[in-house]
């Protein structure tokens, strides 16, 4: 019997335990070791992983992909994509996806989990459509929550919208660990029992239930788990690499793992954790287990930005407000499921409404836009009050929004003219304008910096 590992130290762990502050320059040495160890794939990339090399760690992330894959030659490369979100915050139109799409396989990408936030497959299509033309895997996902609306019944059903969509295996993405071992178990036997393709599991360790969920939907027949090497595994993260490897070893199973090569490379991470610790960024909050996420269902990525958020505004005291708030504004907006953007969303909305005292009294532009209908299909009832004061006389969209946009790639491309030095500088211009613009500019002066001194070195 076999069941694969997918790790996530280079993407979610990061992610998930320091809001993905980790520089390419802190884990290249560890990339060959990494191929060599046996995963099913290394999930590199995607998610916050973009936004935060251009925000954060003046780094490319297209470059950052080129020299992974330079060091990584037999492991499949694997990204998260938000369909029509790619990797920001709102919806982009078809040309602007497809092309994104492209040029990640183009530089390297093999595995695409794609996924939407609410749910709404509508969203995803294109992202599917254009990864198998691209020749790549196409990962379908169903974002895993809990709601009085959600039930095994409409996860099935999910499964079987996926599969004729095309995916060639769908990945179950419980983004706040709150699966118990029952609920993967069926769920897993109902989508094996309705789909050929394999089936993926993803959750975090944040409630403690991480390990059992995962044995369990193995037995149930999962394909596929995903997990951290141990020293920057658990807490928000996902269940420990070796720990499961051990375990399904002693139940039966085969990883292809090599034991030797997993503590290689655990020694290699676990002073970069220590320097984390130390440098303030890696919060001792999120290595705990939360069982009150069972009930607020924050995800990992959301909480530990979340605490970056009430950090920068001198309000950590106020966290416990934000995590009470924040089920109560999910249930205001149709019970989405907490992952990026919607996790952002109602975060945001939830400490908003806490610091400012009065409940929506300040509205962020992104709910209104969610109210509009400009991020799929809500899955549940929206609050009629809250909809009234935002929408006012205004009828929501009920068609696909990207049907709406007009090609965008073309167009971008000949505004900003030189600032780009190529098509990915495009995307990257269009998913975090400002962000991107000051990139350029960073990365102008520091080539200039390195031109110059390299010439009074030669002059010497």
């Amino acid at each position: 019997m076999k069941v694969r590992l997918t790790e996530t130290v280079l993407r979610d762990a990061n992610q998930s335990l320091i809001a993905t502050r980790m520089p390419f320059s802190d884990f290249e040495g560890i990339l060959e070791t990494l191929d060599d160890a046996g995963y099913h794939s290394l999930e590199c990339w995607g998610g916050a992983t973009f936004d935060s090399c251009l925000r954060y760690l003046s780094e490319d992330p297209w470059e950052r992909l080129r020299m992974i894959k330079a060091k990584v030659k037999k492991t499949p490369l694997q990204m998260l994509l938000r369909g029509q979100n790619i990797l920001g915050y709102k919806h982009y139109p078809d040309d602007v996806v497809r092309k994104f799409v492209k040029h990640a396989a183009m530089n390297g990408m093999d595995i695409f989990r794609i996924f939407d936030a609410l749910n709404d497959f509508r969203n995803i299509e294109v992202a599917i459509d254009e990864t198998l033309k691209q020749g790549k895997h196409a990962q379908g996902c169903i974002c895993y929550t809990t709601s009085p609306i959600h039930n095994l019944e409409k996860y099935a059903a999910m499964g079987k919208e996926l599969e004729a969509l095309g995916v060639q295996s769908i990945c179950i993405k419980d983004m706040a660990g709150i699966m118990g071992p029952q609920e993967a178990y069926d769920l897993v036997k109902a989508l094996k029992s309705s789909v050929s393709v394999p089936i993926v599991l993803h959750t975090h360790s944040t409630t403690g239930l991480g390990p059992m969920t995962y044995v369990k939907a193995v037995e149930a027949g999962c394909d596929v788990i995903d997990t951290a090497i141990s020293s920057f595994g658990g807490g928000t993260s996902q269940p420990p690499t070796e720990t499961m490897h051990y375990a399904l070893q002693q139940l039966g199973y085969e990883t292809g793992l090599d034991m030797t090569i997993l503590q290689k490379i655990n020694n290699f991470y676990r002073p970069l954790k220590d320097k984390y610790i130390q440098a303030g960024q890696l919060d001792p909050y999120v290595m705990g287990t939360e069982t009150d996420a069972l009930i607020y269902q924050v995800p990992g990525g959301m909480l530990s930005n979340l605490i970056a958020q009430l950090k920068a505004q001198n309000a950590m005291d106020k966290l416990p407000e934000v995590l009470t708030e924040t089920p109560r504004v999910r249930e205001d907006l149709g019970f989405p499921p907490l992952v990026t953007p919607m996790s952002q969303m109602v975060g945001v909305q939830a400490a908003t409404n806490v610091l400012v005292g009065e409940r929506y009294k300040n509205i962020s532009k992104e709910v209104k836009a969610y109210f509009r209908g400009e991020y799929g299909r809500a899955p549940g009832k929206v609050d009629e009050e809250l909809a009234k004061k935002v929408l006012g006389d205004e009828t929501p969209i009920t068609g696909r929004f990207a049907d709406t946009l007009e090609p965008a790639f073309e167009k971008t491309k000949a505004e900003i003219g030189d600032m780009a030095r190529n098509d990915e500088d495009v995307l990257s211009y269009i998913a975090f304008p400002q962000i991107a613009e000051k990139f350029f500019k960073e990365r102008e002066e520091r080539e200039s910096k390195t031109v110059n001194y390299t010439i009074i070195k030669k002059e010497d």
